[in-house]
């Protein structure tokens, strides 16, 4: 059956951290971490947590702000006292606007894109409740179908009943569906469970032994489902 629904990962595929606001920060408190260096440094930071392990063991705000000291010490930062509290200060800010608002480049246009050759686009996020407020505030609102966010929903990935509720809201079959997420127990491993087709979006090359869907970027995700047009029939 061909491909009819995208089901999007929102953190790590349509929006990124605001590494340019983390980075100031850690400057007001007296630490020095470029913005790039951060950014540079997040794909191998993701790559240490996801394990089955860690997912199975925690949620998704515990592994949150793990990953920020993940993030801190492949960067080269050392973990201070300084560095907890600039945390603690961007930690707040998320509660409120949603930390991750920096769009890449290539987003709007691969979103319409695919909008383009026919697919419902669905985002299915591990959240705080305020993923509809950001996507609103960054103009990514009007480019979806529906959107999910774990802290509404009660369920996070990789939970299938997620995903298969997002399959019923928005009358979808796992079989036409592909899902897109950056983590491999959490974005691949649920999207499996609950019979759908998974994606790694893996922007660093991590992930060479991956066993389903590779792809670099959400440009080189349109090449591949260009022949797999969603007629929505």
């Amino acid at each position: 059956m061909l491909i009819q629904t995208v089901f999007l990962d929102a953190g790590g595929v349509l929006v990124n951290p605001n590494w340019s606001r983390v980075s100031n920060t850690l400057t007001r408190h007296g630490v020095t971490a470029a913005a790039a260096a951060l950014a540079a440094a997040e794909p191998r930071a993701k790559k240490r947590l996801d394990t089955g392990d860690l997912v199975s063991a925690t949620n998704d705000a515990q592994r949150g702000w793990r990953y920020f000291n993940l993030v801190l010490t492949e960067a080269g930062v050392t973990l201070s006292d300084a560095t907890a509290s600039a945390l603690a200060e961007l930690h707040a800010y998320h509660e409120q606007f949603n930390l991750w608002e920096s769009v890449p480049d290539e987003v709007h246009p691969a979103l319409a894109a695919l909008r383009a050759r026919g697919f419902k686009l669905v985002v299915l996020s591990n959240a705080n409740g305020r993923l509809r407020y950001l996507f609103d505030r960054l103009g990514l609102s009007g480019s979806l179908d529906a959107l999910f966010d774990s802290y509404d929903e009660g369920v996070e990935k990789p939970d299938p009943r997620f995903f298969q509720r997002a399959l019923e809201r928005t009358g979808a079959e796992a079989q036409s569906t592909i899902h897109v997420g950056d983590f491999y127990h959490i974005d691949v491993a649920g999207a499996r469970a609950a019979g759908i087709t998974p994606a790694l979006l893996d922007v660093a090359g991590l992930y060479p032994e991956c066993d389903c869907l590779r792809v670099r970027s959400l440009t080189e995700l349109v090449t591949v489902l260009g022949e797999d047009a969603g007629t929505g029939d």
